[in-house]
């Protein structure tokens, strides 16, 4: 069986059944065990009516009234419908309310017990019939039969009389015994809870069917596909979760994909510069050769230095946390990549949390941004922002980023309007800024520094970053 909804509604059935039938033999048993206790009642209650009413009847031999007397008196006290016959089975006496039960079967299910005394008469007793009264009898004044009507010849059993028992539960008929009535109501309770459950368990794995068809549409080639979220509880919260991948994958072969294509463009300049100095290699002079020789060493540097930041920014796409966190001192860093393209420093000592590979990296492509576009002064200022975090701020006298290319300027392989051949560079640098900026949880954003012009760039980081 491959259906989820099936398995799981059978299983509920299931379940359900056999705690059905369990319930249903232990309720019945004790059903059975309680009409056994009742009925030993019963029994001594009316063994014990006959030893009483025997001792204070007149004799066999006296006169009828006399006897129906006696037999009216006990009947009131002891508030039970009575009747005596004589040994033939004559009717001699009977309580009035016996008589007219008697004469009314339909009135109230009862039982008649007969008790049988030393002289040979019976005592007939009217009781109503809870339970199922006993088929027996010893000789000694315990009930014997039940009776339904009274001459010499006839004395019908107790389930000629009395008839089935009264109801056990709502709504089961009359005349229903307690446990065709029980298994009844088990029958109901299970047929509604059935019925009641298949709806559900169906919405439920109806959604998981369609998570399912999302997640095969996905791994066939449509990443834009996404499944609808209902409800608030695990399977809506997987269907978010699904919806939040697809889109953090979409984008990241999105991303790759203009990567890949913008890498692939780039490429074709150096190598074409390379084929063609090569190539002039054989026929050019001393000097010449020479010259072309730089320019050789130039275009070689210049591809080693795109694949390079192709390759790290694939890393960081693939792995977007931080690998290994240690206390990183940003002014040592930024003295250091400094001097390397005569920056000033300014700032106090500051460290953060994170990696010392990836910070030094994002400095120094801002400042080789700065000292290709920046107008040769350059300056890095570090502000202790504590408890908030530390302030990078790197600032050139360039002529600045218009601020329509402020946001864009981050993105990969872009480069302001003839900066490409007249600086250099493959539009790779300050996306991997912000790659390492966001790796580490913080901010970058390029501003004008004041109305002189100029350009700076800031980077605020947290003092500890979440591994």
């Amino acid at each position: 069986m491959r259906s989820l909804y099936l398995r799981i509604w059978l299983t509920v059935i299931v379940t359900l059944a056999l705690f059905a039938g369990a319930s249903g033999w232990i309720v019945q048993r004790h059903l059975d065990q309680e009409h056994a206790r009742n009925q030993a009642a019963l029994t001594e209650r009316i063994a014990a009516w006959g030893d009483l009413i025997q001792r204070s009847l007149p004799a066999a031999a006296a006169p009828a009234d006399v006897q129906a007397e006696a037999l009216r008196d006990w009947s009131q006290r002891l508030r039970v419908p009575m009747a005596l016959e004589d040994e033939q089975g004559r009717r001699i006496a009977a309580s009035d309310s016996f008589i007219r039960r008697e004469g009314d079967k339909q009135l109230m299910h009862v039982a008649i017990y007969q008790i049988k005394l030393d002289d040979g008469r019976s005592l007939y007793v009217m009781r109503p019939n809870m339970l199922k009264p006993p088929a027996g009898n010893d000789a000694g004044g315990g009930p014997d039969e039940d009776i339904g009507n009274f001459g010499a010849d006839h004395h019908p059993s107790a389930t000629e009389r009395s008839g089935p028992p009264p109801f056990l539960f709502p709504g089961v008929p009359r005349g229903v015994s307690p446990g065709l009535s029980l298994l009844a109501l088990l029958v109901v309770l299970f047929l509604a809870i059935a019925v009641g459950a298949y709806p559900f368990i169906r919405r439920l794995t109806r959604r998981l069917e369609a998570l399912k068809r999302g997640v095969e549409a996905f791994g066939q080639g449509a990443l834009d596909r996404r499944v609808p979220v209902e409800g608030r509880d695990e399977v809506a919260a997987l269907a978010n979760s699904f919806n939040l991948a697809a889109e953090r994958v979409e984008a990241l072969v999105r991303s790759n994909k203009s990567l890949l294509a913008n890498a692939s463009h780039e490429l074709r300049s150096p190598l074409a510069r390379l084929k063609m100095a090569t190539s002039m290699m054989g026929d050019a002079g001393a000097d010449e050769r020479e010259h072309l020789r730089s320019e050789i060493n130039t275009d070689i540097a210049e591809l080693d230095t795109l694949v390079d930041e192709v390759l790290l920014a694939s890393r960081l796409e693939a792995a977007p946390t931080p690998d290994h966190l240690e206390s990183v001192d940003l002014l040592a860093l930024a003295v250091e990549e400094g001097a390397r393209v005569d920056a000033s420093v300014e700032g106090s000592g500051v460290a953060v949390q994170g990696e010392e590979r990836l910070l030094r990296r994002a400095l120094r492509n801002l400042l080789e941004n700065a000292r290709r576009y920046g107008g040769g002064q350059i300056r890095v200022d570090l502000e202790d922002k504590a408890p908030a975090g530390v302030q990078i701020r790197v600032t050139d006298n360039g002529p600045g980023v218009p601020e329509a290319y402020r946001e864009r300027i981050f993105e990969p392989f872009f480069r302001l309007p003839g900066h490409a051949e007249r600086a250099g560079g493959v539009g790779l640098g300050l996306a991997l800024v912000r790659q390492i900026v966001e790796r580490h949880h913080g901010r970058i954003r390029c501003e004008r520094p004041d109305e002189s012009g100029g350009c700076s760039f800031v980077i605020d980081l947290p003092a500890r970053v979440r591994a």
